[in-house]
């Protein structure tokens, strides 16, 4: 029986990374990429502290902590198969509501840090010649709500990177999609009695297929999730 393929994973320790590790741990070896020890033990924990199941720490805004982490994890696991980024923040503020430090958040946590991870993963997917690239954006890249504007439009950029990437990428075996889900229920969300959520399965799921086989053709895609 073959050894199965790594995949590397921001955001991990969420709510909705949780769900995903659970789901992919099954088919894939994951390697967690962390900022605190506690939440990746906590991780751990809850899914039994499975042995297909690892964590290299990495600071998500520094380009060089990336760099190191992802090598790491290819370098301890002979190469890699996939990223799969989940990491992202959210924040109300309309445009006249958000001034250059919320901008700089958004950008930095859905754009900049997604950009760092595709960079430093793909040399050791080319070195493969087969590989995938998933990222978690939002449908507020669609629909552009009043109320969150630095948010839906770092989630628009991050859309748009994963489109140029997807083309940068073409015939090298690797491919680069995005899911885009509505609210998710997520503990925190479910906690407020919130409605019309989308649940985590259903997000774990739709990764798990474009980082399939049957989804060796499918590149460039923003996939939109509705409750």
């Amino acid at each position: 029986m073959s050894e199965a393929k790594t995949i590397v994973i921001t955001g991990g320790t969420g709510g909705l990374g949780t769900a995903v590790v659970a789901h992919l741990l099954g088919d894939y070896r994951c390697v967690v990429l962390y900022n605190r020890i506690e939440g990746f033990e906590t991780l751990r924990n809850a899914l039994g502290s499975p042995g297909t199941l690892g964590g290299v720490r990495a600071d998500l805004t520094d380009d060089a902590s990336v760099d190191t982490a992802i090598a790491e994890a290819a370098g301890r696991h002979g190469g890699l198969y996939g990223l799969v980024h989940l990491a992202g923040g959210f924040a109300l503020g309309t445009v006249e509501e958000s001034g250059p430090d919320l901008w700089q958040q958004m950008l930095s946590l859905n754009l900049l840090s997604a950009a760092s991870a595709f960079r430093a993963v793909m040399p050791h997917l080319r070195a493969g010649k087969c590989g995938r690239i998933v990222a978690v954006a939002s449908e507020a890249a669609f629909a552009k709500p009043a109320g969150v504007a630095a948010y839906a439009v770092s989630k628009s950029a991050l859309c748009t990177l994963v489109e140029i990437t997807a083309k940068e990428l073409r015939g090298s075996g690797i491919t680069a999609n995005a899911v885009a889900p509505g609210s998710l229920a997520t503990p925190a969300m479910k906690k407020e009695g919130m409605t019309g959520l989308i649940p985590l399965e259903r997000v774990a799921e739709t990764i798990a297929f474009l980082l399939g086989d049957g989804a060796a053709n499918v590149t460039g895609a923003i996939i939109p999730l509705h409750a």
